[in-house]
């Protein structure tokens, strides 16, 4: 049995690349190898990832596509929205029908960057790209990421989508204004989101807490400073060590004895967006 060569480890692989290398398509159709779609493979060992999915499309695809849409928020390091069908864009060509693909043909030239040797649209242009595959909640989350992640400046991104005119651009303009910075996770995008389609005030962001004389207490994921209530998310999804749970019990403590009610909030929560909402709801108005 022929070794698999070392280079076809970990990516996708053409059939003619395959057998340049000394394998042949009977080895291809053994137990060693999967196939990704017509004509391309990758070894039994690797992962069929959304990178490798994007791999073995642009390799049957022209290589003037670049990735962009969702598919391209994936290739940045977000996993929003469905994987299927993957997106790319390239400037005019020909129509192109390929099964769990969509190449969106643009009229002007496309500011194409690199990640990892991937084209792929830039940030402001997969933003508004996204608009139109996404809900208005997570288009929230990827403009959240882009900032945070340092993919695009805040105020760059909101000027880019005012004088735009691309398809998605009039839901890119509803969600811009609500993009922030210092945004920590993706759980807190949606809570912001939530709160702000139920008419709530909007939390600061990600900011220290100090009590009264000035001393340092807890730096909030979501803080009503106002009302002295801090909504968090607790993404622990294992059990946390003693010195942990030490710490999580003197940092409520030290919060409360300052007049600050913790509202915490937990994946299981997320799946109730509108119990979320009541509680937050009750806990500033308890505070007034």
């Amino acid at each position: 049995m022929h070794p698999i060569p070392a280079g076809l480890h970990g990516r996708a692989f053409t059939v003619d690349e395959a057998i340049g290398l000394g394998l042949t398509r009977r080895a291809l159709q053994g137990a060693r190898f999967a196939m990704l779609r017509p004509g391309v493979y990758r070894t039994a060992a690797t992962l069929p990832t959304p990178r490798v999915h994007v791999e073995a499309a642009r390799l049957v695809l022209p290589p003037s596509v670049a990735v962009s849409h969702t598919t391209a928020l994936r290739v940045r390091g977000l996993e929003l929205g469905p994987l299927w069908p993957l997106h790319f864009s390239m400037h005019g060509g020909p129509e192109i029908n390929c099964r769990g693909i969509v190449v969106h043909r643009r009229q002007a030239p496309l500011n194409v960057t690199r990640r990892d040797g991937v084209p792929v649209l830039g940030p402001r242009r997969t933003f508004v790209d996204a608009a139109t595959v996404l809900s208005l909640r997570d288009l929230l989350v990827a403009g959240d990421w882009l900032v945070a992640s340092g993919e695009v400046d805040l105020l760059d991104l909101r000027a880019y989508v005012i004088t735009s005119h691309l398809d998605g651009v009039r839901r890119a303009r509803r969600i811009a204004p609500l993009v922030r910075e210092g945004v920590a996770s993706v759980m807190e995008s949606r809570v912001r989101w939530d709160l702000h389609v139920a008419g709530l005030p909007e939390p600061e962001v990600n900011v220290d807490i100090v009590d009264d004389r000035g001393r340092w207490l807890a730096r909030g994921d979501l803080v009503f400073r106002r009302w002295k209530v801090l909504v968090e998310y607790d993404g622990w999804q294992h059990e946390r060590d003693a010195a942990q749970r030490q710490w999580d019990h003197l940092r409520r403590e030290q919060l409360e004895a300052a007049g600050w009610r913790l509202v915490v909030i937990t994946i299981e929560d997320m799946m109730h967006p509108g119990t979320v909402v009541a509680r937050v709801r009750q806990a500033l108005n308890q505070a007034a």
